[in-house]
């Protein structure tokens, strides 16, 4: 895998009672190697007074008692481990996940073609096509973050969210 990002890892207090490690500024199968190493290490650790950890896409919160825990020397603990370097990667599964394009399930299909510069049957074809990876479940049951969507069908966030068009 890759090492460091530049910049990275950094530690960011979170209230009173929680670190956050950031290791990248976005989605990358490398920064996500690091998430899942460095808890991987704290877990193994067992430092006393950490009671979770939140891995995610490119960052870890650390939460801890106050009480049971010295927060300035837990900071100093988790950034020497975040720059150790640790990796792992995550087992999982494949999922098949089905799509519908018709019109009224797919309304941005249209735009997507035209910012891309592709026939809507090109961009469908790219789309299923590729694999995407779960880097982290979201807020919401079964929200899942995904990476991997290929460059040519990015897109700039809209002005104004469909729904509240």
């Amino acid at each position: 895998m890759g090492g460091p990002v530049a910049g990275f890892p950094r530690l960011l207090a979170l209230g009173d009672a929680a670190y956050t490690v950031e290791f990248g500024g976005g989605i990358a199968p490398e920064t996500h190697a690091r998430v899942l190493g460095f808890a991987a290490a704290v877990a193994d650790c067992a430092i006393p007074g950490v009671i979770e950890l939140v891995p995610t896409f490119r960052s870890v919160t650390v939460h801890f008692d106050p009480d049971c825990a010295n927060p300035q020397r837990l900071a100093a603990d988790l950034l020497a481990l975040a720059l150790a370097g640790h990796e792992a990667a995550a087992s999982g599964r494949r999922w098949v996940v089905p799509v519908c394009f018709d019109d009224e399930l797919a309304p941005d299909l249209p735009d997507v073609a035209a910012h891309c510069g592709l026939a809507r049957e090109a961009v469908i074809e790219r789309l299923t096509a590729t694999e995407f990876r779960v880097y982290m479940l979201g807020f919401l049951p079964g929200f899942a973050y995904l990476g991997g969507l290929p460059a040519a069908l990015e897109m700039p966030r809209l002005a104004t969210p469909e729904a509240l068009r």
